[in-house]
């Protein structure tokens, strides 16, 4: 049995509950969903022995803390993780256990047409002997980022009950809307109060991840003139094909299909249209700041090439930051690094250092001053149906979580 007893049954409650944020929302929650989530977590909070729990009104983050129960001081250390989920099915999350998987086998995800396949998935090839959580194959599981939430918890929850294990004051803050990049940017660094923290958000077991995108979104208008195809020579501007002659004039060999490692890319997310206008919506990442803006120019750059065929600007370009590469930042602090890569070592999990292609909510928060690096929780295939976990990789994480508590109060 686990020593973690509450920690699977914790991470079936929560996966259990709709937390997915909308992005359609201009609110912080996005969705009363989360808040109705958060005001649960309060009163757990409060029951497992945590103390100031508390919602910051701003940010709508819930924040708690563990207070110290040694005499001397010692850096606050703290952990923090999304509530919210992805932009797929996350309603009537239905989890199926694998107990003992034998690292090559397909999984059928309930009594669907899905199945889990090593020889597509090849990362189930490390989870021979492991019990893994799944989803049936008609939603997300949620371990993005539910299994971070019921590592911290868990974790907190084990300290609480075992004094003799000696640490810091500890701070713990969950949040809303990270899937959408908006959760952190009213974070409160002040009121959370902590010297060095952690978002509980990586994947495989041992990622410790503090290299990220630099990120923007971008929309293109372009607005057309509709007339009747049988009188249009000379007069029709099609937006719909314009549309297309902009896409088409961005690198094919930079899209997320054809890169990986430090290779920026522009993608693509939306495009709807008619002749008469056409919208089309854009990510572009790069890890390189100076490439990063590059990007960006090069967006304006094709609007105004466009432009010059016309008598007035008919392509319009909006380009909006929406993260930076914490490295920027936590290159400056490495210290939190060598903590926790002291601690995985310390517990038999390997470091597992790599540049992000992606974002946390680390991201935000280290550039508001508090440098966070991001520690794995154990999902796999997030944001979607083919979703899992590894229960021993949530113990895992639990132990770096509580080891790097340890750590700090020896410092």
């Amino acid at each position: 049995m686990s020593k973690y007893e509450d920690l699977v049954p914790r991470f079936l409650r929560y996966v259990k509950i709709n937390t997915r944020s909308d992005e359609s929302s201009t609110t912080i929650p996005s969705a009363n969903r989360e808040t109705v989530f958060l005001n649960q977590l309060k009163e757990e909070l409060k029951e497992i022995g945590l103390s100031n729990v508390r919602t910051n009104e701003e940010s709508a983050y819930v924040f708690a803390t563990l207070p110290s129960n040694i005499d001397k001081d010692v850096k606050k250390i703290g952990f923090i993780s999304h509530i919210d989920t992805a932009d797929f099915n996350s309603g009537n999350v239905n989890p199926q256990f694998v107990e003992n998987y034998d690292g090559k086998s397909n999984i059928k995800l309930g009594d669907g047409e899905y199945n889990l396949d090593p020889n597509v998935f090849e990362s189930l090839h490390k989870y021979s002997g492991d019990t893994l959580i799944t989803t049936d194959g008609t939603t997300l599981l949620g371990a993005d980022d539910k299994s971070g939430v019921s590592e911290i918890i868990s974790s907190m929850k084990y300290l609480i009950d075992h004094p003799e294990i000696k640490h810091g004051e500890i701070e713990v803050g969950f949040g809303p809307d990270e899937e959408i990049g908006t959760g952190s940017l009213k974070f409160d660094v002040k009121d959370f109060g902590a010297d060095m923290a952690y978002t509980v958000d990586g994947g495989a077991k041992g990622q410790l991840q503090y290299e990220t995108f630099n990120a923007a979104g971008a929309t293109v208008e372009i607005k057309g003139t509709d007339v009747h195809p049988g009188e249009a020579k000379d007069v029709m501007v099609n937006a719909a094909l314009l549309a297309m002659e902009f896409n088409a004039k961005l690198p094919v060999y930079e899209r997320p299909e054809y890169t990986d490692g430090k290779e920026g890319f522009y993608f693509l997310l939306e495009i709807n249209g008619t002749p008469d206008n056409t919208k089309m919506s854009y990510i572009i990442r790069d890890h390189d700041r100076n490439r990063f803006e590059e990007r960006k120019e090069y967006f304006k750059k094709i609007a105004d090439e466009m432009n010059k065929r016309f008598d007035y600007d008919r392509v319009h370009v909006e380009v909006k930051d929406q993260y930076y590469n914490m490295a920027e930042v936590i290159e400056k602090n490495m210290e939190v690094v060598d903590l926790a890569k002291e601690a995985m070592n310390n517990v038999d999990v390997k470091p597992d250092i790599f540049p992000v292609r992606g974002g946390t909510d680390g991201s935000t928060i280290s550039f508001k001053g508090l440098p966070t690096p991001n520690l794995f929780a154990g999902g796999e295939n997030m944001h979607g149906r083919f979703e899992y976990v590894s229960v021993q990789t949530m113990e895992k994480a639990c132990d770096v979580i509580i080891e790097i508590a340890k750590l700090n109060a020896e410092k």
